[in-house]
Parts: C-alpha cells; sequence; structure tokens
C-alpha cells in the first residue's frame, strides 16, 4: 500500500501533510498518480463517497491557490493540464467502445445495482 496523500488535523491549527510518493527522485510519480486517480474516479472505484472527498479536494486546492504568488498562471496549468487528461480519458473510452466495450455512468453517490453482464 502507498500513501499518496494523508492530511490530518490534530487540533484546531495543527494540520499535518504527508504522503510516500517523492516527485522530486521520481519525475513521472505525478503522471502514474494523476492516471490511476482518474481511472478510479471514473469508475465504481470510489467507495461511495464521492462528494466529500471532492468537497475536501477542492478546499485543499483553494487553500493552496490562494497562497500562490502567481494564481492566474497556476490555473492556466491546471486547466492545460486537465484539459490533456481529459482528452486522453475520453480516447481511451472511445477505443473501449469500439472494441465493444460498454461504459455506463453514474451520478456522484450512486453505485451500480449488484447484477454482472
Amino acid at each position: 500500500m502507498k500513501k499518496i496523500l494523508e492530511v490530518i488535523q490534530y487540533g484546531d491549527m495543527d494540520i499535518r501533510f504527508n504522503t510516500d510518493i517523492d516527485p522530486a527522485q521520481d519525475h513521472e510519480a505525478l503522471l502514474d498518480v494523476i492516471a490511476k486517480v482518474s481511472f478510479a474516479m471514473a469508475t465504481r472505484l470510489w467507495g461511495g463517497n464521492e462528494q466529500a472527498v471532492l468537497a475536501m479536494i477542492r478546499a485543499l486546492a483553494i487553500a493552496d491557490l490562494s497562497l500562490s504568488v502567481n494564481r492566474s498562471q497556476m490555473i492556466r496549468q491546471l486547466e492545460l493540464s486537465a484539459n490533456a487528461i481529459a482528452n486522453s480519458m475520453k480516447e481511451a473510452r472511445k477505443e473501449f467502445e469500439r472494441r465493444g466495450g460498454k461504459v455506463m455512468t453514474f451520478a456522484p453517490g450512486v453505485m451500480p445495482n449488484g447484477t454482472k453482464s
């Protein structure tokens, strides 16, 4: 098991962060995490707590952006990166469907029924 990100609040102002990933040592680590997290978010591997998790991810991003010295540039870079990943995911989905795969989408918090095809 690898810790991608751990955020723990010990007290009112005592919030600590930890990860097992060191992007400075492994330059491909972030791309690998992005791909794996995108896949998990696009499948039913979420675990049913999507809304709460997304709210916390966005809170972390907002906190990070609020401290940025060049917020506009960071947002632009995030948008470019997100668009590139989104396009890759769309192409992978199209290829999967072209090969006969079936894709079903569910709203956050909605789990598929237990039937299997």
